[in-house]
């Protein structure tokens, strides 16, 4: 692995190479790697999550000084969301960097969604451990926050399921229903793949890393659908 590629992509400079090498390793790898020194990214992940959270909110709270803590909630989480976090790692190339399994490889695993946001938070979290916060808020502040303005301005902060069942009801008259269509992978790791239906008719598929986030996305290709 060459950090310093890495490290091209975040503008830092980064002091401690093995705590990316760190942020960069998927459980998956350590399976079929015994001589490896590094743990996974988990412990990372998890630090980045908060410090995420955290500074999102911050952010926020400060650029819209009047808004309810209902509208800032809803803008933090369709700006930290899976789909957000992993549309940055692919434009950071976090994806080639990964160490994965052969497995995880072959089945596509650095295009994963869920892999590639939990690699972003996970980043983050060696980021806050190398360089501290204020260099977290900076890197954030260009890889992420800027897309809250489009955010706001379309109202992709808004329910997805939620809006489709607004318009599935005035167009159709017509309530969705979810339903899973599969599901993989061990329990604590499981991915779902959700249909949503109008009637017996499928609008549309969604996955994701819960039920909750596979119905998330099925309502939001749904609207496209519904909108061509």
């Amino acid at each position: 692995m060459d950090i310093s590629k890495l490290q091209q992509n975040l503008k830092i400079k980064i002091e401690d190479m093995e705590l990316f090498k760190t942020a960069l390793t998927h459980r998956s790898y350590l399976n079929e790697n015994s001589g490896y020194k590094n743990p996974s990214n988990e412990r990372l992940e998890f630090l980045g999550d908060a410090v995420l959270q955290f500074l999102s909110s911050d952010f926020l709270y400060k650029k819209y000084p009047g808004n309810p803590e209902g509208d800032l909630t809803a803008y933090r989480a369709s700006m930290v969301n899976t789909d957000s976090l992993a549309e940055e790692s692919k434009r950071l190339a976090y994806g080639k960097h990964l160490l994965l399994s052969k497995g995880e490889e072959q089945t596509g695993g650095r295009e994963r969604p869920y892999i590639l946001a939990n690699t972003f938070e996970a980043i983050l979290g060696a980021i806050y451990l190398d360089e501290g916060i204020d260099t977290c808020r900076t890197f954030l502040e260009k890889n992420l926050f800027y897309k809250i303005d489009r955010i706001v301005a379309t109202g992709d902060y808004k329910d997805k399921k939620s809006l489709f069942q607004e318009i599935a009801q005035e167009k159709f008259g017509i309530t969705p229903t979810y339903e899973i269509l599969q599901e993989w992978g061990p329990d604590h790791n499981k991915e779902f793949e959700v249909g949503v239906f109008l009637e017996k008719k499928i609008i549309a598929k969604g996955r994701g890393a819960s039920k909750q986030k596979a119905e998330s996305a099925a309502a939001e290709k749904a609207l496209k659908n519904i909108s061509k």
